[in-house]
């Protein structure tokens, strides 16, 4: 057994760092602290928690996501796609049942990686991605209406559907002033890359926006604006580390959100570090990125934060900034507790509209429609998976989501796999021009006898292609003496094409029929002859190439 995949790409950036680089890592980690600020508040109010707590994420989560993981530029911290299912499980379980999910996932992604697993997470189906990356962008956009728009209601439901009905009676509640700042807020935003590449428009738009409304309420006497201190006391205080109760009943009731929680973020952190490796020219290591991220996930509950993994926003900021090594990541860490310390209490005067504006853009960013839009395009199998995944994530959210449409790819995968396994049946000469099995210098058309029949398997032998391929052959013919079984194109066999295979030769005896097999590859052989084949049909019945069978099958009519 191979040891643990575990090198941490600090250990081995470090060994040829010099000034140079270190000046551009600590430039990029000062911008890319100065990006996630906002983020890191906007996504934890979606959240459902309060302010600092997102601050916090990006600080703990950050500096273990780049002191242990396997890419040099990944920038972690919480991220909008944990939105959803974060704001389900407090709803459900309250914030010690986030606390506990988050550590199990954190738990479960140490052990993905363990157990070397990284490199099969990123062969999850794109349809899949895709719809449920864009199934939440509609979900984080129906959640942000409320606050963008100002409008008064008694209740906002979490269930899609309710919500929106909710938002159609009360479209009368809206505040205009609220209207008026969320949009311009978004204008700000959109409008920002085109005069500035190196200040994001979210930090642009919430210190342009806040200022406009401290000036409105002190000098217009317009109060409808609510602020981020209207709805949350915010503390600058950092928390103590507080392990929660664990009891298995909890922890059993914890297992479906605690998997879909690993696995996002095991699906963004590697997608995120596999862009990143595009750009810079190096190779992240999966395992150490899932060991990485579980590290995180582990750690910073206990801290009250929320679940983190790889940000792609934020690692391409570090990128184009000159970041490239993981001290980019601690020093946009360290920045980030600079401004939690100095400057959280300036937080309240930020307007819950303009938040709102910033997680609109977000989610227009993530939808990736025209990903959407051209992969209805490709084959109904894939289509199917992508609406499925879809509609699931906004109707039923992430968990059925995640759980369905890995359920589904994997079924229309199988039945893939089955249909690139063919069974011929040859009842005349045997075309030996395209043989590869065949001794030197024979090429001439065999001609099969009277008597025998001839059948070819092409591709995997296994379930569903195994029960196929068996009741062709016992279907064909009029009791033929002899079964030659052409096995030169199946490259492995499993236990159910073992069993059907067992069950023809069985049928066959019962008819008076022999089984020959030809052209068998050495790794099925062996498989064979492990599993009693030899023994059950003779040696002298498991033919090297067709020549030599049909000779045998001639020996045993005569």
């Amino acid at each position: 057994m191979k040891g643990l995949d575990f090198k941490p790409k600090m250990f081995s950036a470090l060994k040829h760092y010099n000034r140079k680089t270190f000046t551009a890592d600590i430039m990029a980690g000062i911008i890319v602290g100065i990006v996630a600020l906002p983020l890191a508040i906007a996504f934890a109010i979606a959240s459902g928690v309060s302010p600092e707590k997102g601050i916090i994420t990006a600080i703990v989560a950050g500096f273990l996501i780049s002191a242990f993981g396997g890419s040099k530029v990944q920038i972690g911290g919480p991220t909008g796609a944990f939105i959803i299912i974060v704001y389900d499980i407090i709803q459900n379980y309250g914030m010690q049942g986030l606390t506990i999910a988050t550590l199990m996932a954190g738990v479960f992604l140490v052990m993905l990686g363990v157990l070397r697993l990284g490199t099969i997470i990123k062969y999850i189906p794109y349809p899949i991605v895709v719809g449920f990356t864009s199934g939440i962008a509609v979900t984080i956009f129906s959640t942000q209406v409320k606050d963008l728009l100002g409008m008064t209601m008694d209740a906002n439901p979490s269930d899609f559907i309710e919500k929106w009905i909710a938002y159609g009676r009360n479209i009368g509640n809206i505040d205009l002033w609220s209207a008026i700042t969320g949009v311009v807020s978004i204008i700000i935003i959109a409008l920002t890359p085109k005069f500035s590449k190196k200040i994001p428009g979210s930090l642009i738009a919430i210190i342009v926006m806040t200022v406009a409304v401290v000036l409105l309420r002190n000098y217009a006497g317009i109060t409808s604006i609510e602020t981020i201190g209207d709805r949350f006391s915010i503390s600058s205080q950092l928390p103590d580390a507080v392990v929660p109760a664990l009891s298995w009943e909890v922890i059993k009731g914890l297992v479906g959100p605690a998997v879909t929680i690993a696995i996002l973020c095991a699906i963004e952190s590697l997608l995120s570090a596999t862009v990143a490796d595009g750009m810079i020219g190096d190779s992240h290591n999966s395992n150490t990125e899932l060991i990485g991220q579980g590290i995180a996930n582990i750690i910073t509950p206990l801290f009250g934060g929320i679940p983190a993994t790889g940000a792609i926003a934020r690692t391409m900021t570090n990128i184009n900034n000159g970041g490239r090594t993981p001290i980019a990541g601690i020093v946009h860490a360290v920045v980030l507790l600079l401004i939690f310390l100095f400057l959280m209490p300036l937080a309240k005067f930020i307007p819950m509209a303009c938040l709102a504006g910033v997680l609109v853009v977000v989610s227009y960013g993530m939808s990736g429609w025209r990903s959407f839009l051209a992969m209805m395009k490709n084959p109904k199998s894939d289509v199917t998976v992508l609406l499925l995944t879809f509609f699931l994530t906004i109707i039923f959210g992430l968990v059925p989501a995640i759980e369905y449409g890995l359920l589904c790819a994997c079924l229309l995968f199988m039945r893939r796999m089955m249909e690139t396994t063919d069974v011929k049946v040859i009842s005349d000469e045997i075309d030996l021009s395209e043989d590869m099995d065949m001794q030197a210098g024979n090429i001439e058309n065999l001609t099969i006898p009277e008597g025998v029949e001839v059948y070819e398997i092409n591709g995997p032998y296994f379930f569903g292609a195994g029960n196929r391929a068996e009741e062709l052959m016992m279907r064909f013919g009029k009791n033929p003496k002899v079964r030659i079984i052409r096995m030169r194109k199946v490259p492995f066999i499993d236990s159910t094409g073992l069993n059907n295979l067992r069950n023809l030769c069985r049928m066959s005896g019962k008819k008076n029929a022999q089984v020959v097999l030809s052209g068998v590859v050495p790794k099925v052989h062996a498989v064979l002859e492990r599993n009693g084949f030899v023994e059950m049909l003779g040696s002298e019945n498991i033919c090297s190439h067709i020549d030599e069978a049909l000779a045998r099958a001639k020996e045993i009519i005569g």
